[in-house]
């Protein structure tokens, strides 16, 4: 299972709110709130992710075997 916990502490330590990437970075809530639930998202939506906050993908994604 790919889990992005790492996503909220990077946003965090760059100083980048939810509220900045919906109304600067034109990442919509539906995108939001399907990270935040694990949810799948596209490959896009991780790259854009990973351009504005200067970071590798494993900086924002991890993956967690499911028990």
């Amino acid at each position: 299972m790919i889990v992005f916990d790492k996503l909220w502490k990077t946003l965090s330590e760059k100083n980048i709110s939810q509220y900045k990437l919906i109304k600067e970075y034109k990442i919509s809530t539906g995108q939001l709130d399907r990270l935040r639930k694990n949810e799948n998202v596209n490959t896009y939506t991780l790259n854009t992710l990973c351009e504005i906050l200067d970071c590798k993908l494993e900086d924002i994604a991890e993956y967690k075997k499911a028990l």
